[in-house]
């Protein structure tokens, strides 16, 4: 009888930064800002043998009615700047970044992430993303926006403008024994791209690093976000939680990998989660109650329900109905917040939430605590294991992205309880056995660009 092959769980950690998921009041939680918070938390997640740390991005800070939001954030450091820090106090965990594609040039960003794939001794990530709105572009030159077809065709021939500034350079290029700067190949660096998007030729001065291309990651929710993944990333993150709609998603993106040559294994998926970990399931119940009354405040409930409703609905009492006022579909009180950009979305999901509240007899906080709070896993450590186990082995998922409620020790519970109970399943590694980010995900080196990939 042939033995079924179970497979690994793969687990990531992301400091929450640029959302409202951190329980600001909480006396544990501490700045999101200071180094020491970045450290703690990478050494945990190193700790439990996580395959890498996620820094999501936030190049503006988002607007609620004019003024800072200031219910999900304060600040946000840059994101390879923190990465190279923490390379230096951290051994073999993954370090993921997100960069923008829309707003930054192929030669600075494959530069930058070639150092840190250096300075980590290959352990770099790109979630690569683009951005939706003229009010993010703001802040740059060019500002504007683009619409989801440009964005997405700029961002696939950005991807490849990078690999082939990586690839400019041999493994070997430089003499390991030749002074600083010698090089074997004297045609090292040199590239020439021409595109719709970029136009850019010279000579690429950082060495191809020891996982030639850095990890890429996507996070695309659209077909042409899926495709783009499918075609050209190693991991896609996924919002999808409930095992069926999980499953839907692993399914669609791990069919798309045939048309370009790949394997299933070649793409994980990890939707992000969160865990709520107690000594026993009826406390961690009554403990994750707790957690998700803190995240959404009754303040934080009237701006959830602006951003839909489009109107200045501070009037209304957060623990009573829902306004019996229709939503303005053309205006948008938050600003920097993707979900609710779209006007038809707006109305459509007014409907729902009214039809939701109606039947169940909801409050706006209660709502808003419906559709945006929850848990993911949420019992003793013995239920939390057999959940994410059950979850993967299901094939809703190829692992998670972790996000913590609390900075810096949000992750604790779930690495010293939940962890070795994974090991002991024979899910989860017990050791590190590489030293890159490609070999903890269970990739090959990424290939040299080839014509298939520029077609």
């Amino acid at each position: 009888m042939t033995a079924v092959v179970r497979k690994q769980v793969h687990l990531a950690a992301q400091l929450p930064g640029i959302h409202n998921v951190t329980v600001w009041s909480d006396p544990r939680s501490r700045s999101q800002i200071a180094l020491d918070s970045f450290v703690r938390l990478a050494r945990t997640a190193e700790r439990g043998r996580f395959d890498f740390f996620f820094l999501a991005e936030g190049l503006r800070l988002r607007e609620h009615k004019g003024e800072f939001y200031d219910q999900d954030v304060v600040g946000r450091p840059e994101n390879l700047t923190m990465l190279a820090a923490l390379s230096a106090v951290t051994n073999r965990l993954g370090l993921a970044a997100t960069v923008n594609a829309t707003f930054n040039e192929p030669y600075e960003v494959a530069r930058r992430l070639a150092t840190l794939d250096h300075l980590s001794g290959g352990r770099a990530a790109w979630n690569v993303v683009t951005s939706f709105d003229a009010f993010t572009g703001e802040n740059f030159r060019r500002g504007g926006f683009l619409v989801e077809a440009d964005r997405y065709s700029r961002a696939a021939e950005f991807l490849r403008a990078a690999r082939e500034l990586w690839d400019s350079w041999a493994d070997d290029a430089v003499r390991a024994d030749a002074r600083a700067g010698e090089f074997a190949d004297s045609g090292a660096g040199a590239f020439a791209h021409r595109g719709t998007h970029f136009d850019i030729s010279g000579r690429f001065n950082t060495p191809r690093g020891p996982q030639g291309h850095p990890v890429v990651i996507q996070a695309g929710e659209s077909d042409a976000g899926r495709e783009f993944a499918a075609r050209d990333a190693d991991v896609i993150f996924s919002k999808y939680n409930t095992l069926d709609e999980a499953r839907a998603f692993y399914q669609d993106v791990k069919a798309r990998l045939a048309r370009y040559g790949r394997r299933p294994e070649d793409l994980l998926v990890l939707p992000t989660a969160t865990a709520v970990i107690a000594d026993t399931d009826a406390e961690a119940v009554a403990y994750a109650e707790e957690i998700t009354r803190a995240q959404v405040s009754p303040g934080t409930a009237i701006a959830h329900l602006e951003a839909v409703w489009g109107r200045d609905l501070s009037a209304y009492d957060p623990d009573g109905p829902l306004p019996d006022v229709d939503p303005e579909p053309d205006s948008q009180l938050l600003k920097g917040h993707s979900v609710f950009r779209n006007s038809s979305r707006r109305e459509e999901t007014a409907r729902r939430w009214r039809k939701l509240a109606g039947e169940r007899g909801l409050s706006i906080r209660e709502l808003v605590i419906e559709v945006h709070g929850g848990q993911t896993f949420v019992g003793g450590p013995r239920t939390v294991a057999d959940a994410i186990d059950h979850f993967v082995q299901s094939d809703g998922a190829d692992g998670f992205v972790l996000v913590p409620h609390l900075t810096p020790g949000g992750l604790d519970d779930l690495v010293d309880r939940v962890v070795p109970l994974l090991q002991e399943k024979g899910v989860f590694r017990e050791e590190y056995t590489g030293t890159t980010l490609r070999d903890h995900l269970g990739l090959g080196p990424r290939t040299r660009t080839s014509t298939e990939e520029d077609s």
